[in-house]
């Protein structure tokens, strides 16, 4: 086994995406938000506990004056399987009347937790509603809430590192893993 894999919760995984190519992404998505919305002085809302780190890095490249950063919390995984459902944790309590709001999300898989998200932000009459993610599984959307954001269009692979996790482990990663197919 090379020294670059790592094993978490009995699974070996193998270097993916690079914290250099990560923050490329995470620039050129800021980049479009600043053109499309830098005069809207955007909410952008984070959902926790996955794109915290992903909103950090977005949040201070957008450079927006009069921007905010508030923070939700779905689930929808249990440990490498989503449970088909979005579960809403936390809550936003912020008025959206008028305002664009960017949902910041680690990932889009099945695209539930996204759609349930932007419909409930949706019923709070903002200006816009937009959708930032750093990964995108276009082959696993069962609905049709697609990103208008995205770094990096993966496939359906599990993934962790730079805020993804497995059973919470694995957050910490600067560099995103793939689980390995054929484990030697």
């Amino acid at each position: 086994m090379g020294t670059d894999k790592i094993t978490v919760n009995g699974l070996t995984f193998e270097p993916y995406l690079k914290k250099e190519h990560i923050a490329e992404q995470v620039e050129r998505v800021a980049q479009e938000i600043n053109r499309d919305h830098g005069d809207d002085k955007p909410l952008f809302v984070c959902v926790l506990t996955g794109a915290f780190v992903f909103a950090a890095d977005l949040f201070r490249a957008c450079n927006i004056n009069d921007s905010e950063m508030v923070f939700i919390r779905y689930k929808s995984y249990d440990g490498m399987s989503t449970t088909g459902n979005a579960k809403q944790v936390m809550g936003l309590d912020e008025d959206l009347t008028g305002r664009t709001v960017i949902v910041v999300e680690d990932i889009v898989d099945t695209g539930i937790t996204a759609k349930s998200l932007i419909a409930t932000l949706k019923e709070k009459n903002p200006k816009a509603v937009k959708f930032a993610t750093l990964l995108f599984k276009p082959e696993s959307l069962r609905t049709d809430a697609k990103p208008d954001y995205v770094g990096f269009e993966i496939p359906s692979k599990f993934i962790i590192g730079y805020g993804l996790d497995i059973d919470g482990k694995a957050r910490n990663l600067s560099d995103i893993y793939v689980v390995c197919e054929n484990v030697e």
